[in-house]
């Protein structure tokens, strides 16, 4: 990958695959009823979860060709790039999913669950699984501090790039593309971690719910980046 447009590209194509991914996810969502189910629907999650593996490796290549244009994430949207921390999302997001969908599911099923039910879904997590997660969101915001850590000196450094000799430079843009080829890094090392603490069909749910947002977000960005604009 030589160039930001050609990851534009692949992101756009990319793209097109998770939703398809995820129809396919969509389409299998159900109470697993036998092994097979289970089998099949921890396939696709794996998939969904390959794809977005896939995604940061293509990615990184782009940053080691171009790392000042990745930063700016071209293929993304006004609305998505204000909503961006390093060229991406914040993976601290994915622990407010979780939260949010457990207790929209748990408000759900309250009656079942009064009944000593158990549903399987996200809004059954056990105690275990809820301490897991607030602490694998302890670790992940203090990654997620160091990593904008980082970011903050090489901006500082800033000037040192215009007043220091062009054979600098290098070095800067290479701390650059460490930064951020290691928020990528968590970024898919989150979602690996979330899904690996979940059930099969938590996880299914997990996976759907992020990219049903994923696309919202998409949408919404596109709607607001073709709106005509209002005369003065």
């Amino acid at each position: 990958m030589s160039s930001t447009g050609s990851f534009t590209r692949f992101y756009d194509t990319w793209f097109d695959q998770l939703n398809q991914l995820l129809e396919q996810l969509r389409i299998a969502h159900k109470p697993a009823s036998s092994q097979d189910d289970r089998s099949h629907l921890s396939s696709l999650a794996q998939k969904i979860v390959s794809h977005h593996a896939e995604f940061y490796r293509v990615k990184s290549l782009a940053v080691e060709s171009d790392v000042l244009s990745v930063f700016t994430a071209p293929w993304a949207s006004s609305f998505e790039r204000s909503l961006h921390w390093i060229s991406g999302w914040r993976p601290t997001t994915l622990f407010h999913l979780v939260y949010t969908e457990s207790s929209t599911l748990f408000e759900f099923h309250i009656a079942d669950i009064l009944k000593g039910q158990s549903t399987g879904d996200l809004g059954d997590l056990s105690p275990n699984q809820f301490r897991r997660v607030s602490e694998l969101q302890c670790e992940t915001v203090k990654e997620e501090n160091a990593i904008t850590g980082e970011l903050s000196e090489w901006q500082d450094s800033a000037a040192e790039v215009m007043m220091g000799p062009f054979t600098d430079l290098g070095d800067k843009i290479g701390r650059l593309v460490s930064v951020v080829k290691k928020a990528d890094d968590l970024r898919l090392r989150t979602i690996r971690r979330v899904v690996d603490l979940l059930t099969t069909q938590q996880a299914v749910e997990f996976l759907v719910a992020a990219g049903e947002l994923q696309f919202g977000v998409y949408g919404w960005g596109r709607r607001l980046d073709h709106r005509p604009c209002s005369s003065a």
